[in-house]
């Protein structure tokens, strides 16, 4: 590259900073901490709207354990452990991405949170057959309903609170694989640099903590029945 290259370059870079600190910061990372404590304090809500729904799950099942024991036979336990291993690669590949936004490596940038883009829609995609086979299997609760052992009142509430409780979590995956794909948008056009990536850090929070609220709700309501099976 010639000295008029670099120097073109650097003049890029550093206009592309200037534009992304904000008047109100004295520093990037002022705004970067700033960015990351806005992150966080929204990320506690999101730990009490989960947390609200997984305690009522825990009511009910120390309340009736055989019921929701019998309900989550019926899960489809190959496909919610696929559904695991896909979100920690996921969450694996938006890490790399942020170390790349740090390095301001642009192209594997785009590669990685692309490549994680894809499997969340692979989550969504075995999520919504599983939700397909339910629905054949008339266990979505409702006026379908159909139970065939004891309880039937019970287990049909383990099918209610699994559907809110992957429904809200599914839906929370839509929003992550939208962000992403902002994210990687933006990083193609070349807007972020070692100096300015907090949209990239930020993302990785919360599409990490969309992945930890999985790890809580595949044994919840994938595990405690099959291993009676």
């Amino acid at each position: 590259m010639s000295e008029s290259s670099q120097a073109s370059a650097w003049s890029v870079r550093e206009a592309l900073d200037r534009d992304s600190l904000h008047e109100q910061y004295a520093e990037h990372d002022q705004q970067r901490e700033s960015a990351k404590l806005g992150m966080w304090v929204f990320l506690a809500t999101e730990v009490m709207f989960f947390g609200g729904m997984i305690t009522g799950y825990i009511a009910y099942r120390d309340a009736y354990p055989a019921a929701f024991r019998a309900g989550s036979v019926h899960m489809l336990f190959m496909a919610g452990t696929l559904n695991t291993a896909i979100l920690i690669s996921a969450s694996l590949f938006v890490a790399l991405a942020v170390h790349a936004a740090q390095l301001g490596e642009r192209k594997t940038l785009v590669w990685f949170l692309s490549i994680a883009m894809f499997l969340g829609v692979c989550f969504l995609s075995i999520k919504g057959y599983e939700y397909y086979e339910h629905w054949v299997d008339h266990k979505v609760p409702g006026p379908s309903f159909q139970w065939d052992g004891p309880d039937p009142r019970h287990a049909e509430m383990f099918f209610v609170l699994y559907f809110f409780l992957t429904g809200f979590h599914a839906l929370h995956m839509v929003i992550g694989v939208s962000i992403l794909a902002f994210i990687v948008y933006f990083a193609a056009r070349g807007r972020y640099t070692p100096e300015y990536h907090n949209p990239v850090e930020n993302a990785a929070l919360y599409w990490h903590f969309v992945d930890i609220v999985w790890i809580f709700l595949y044994p919840m309501l994938y595990l405690i029945g099959h291993k009676h099976v």
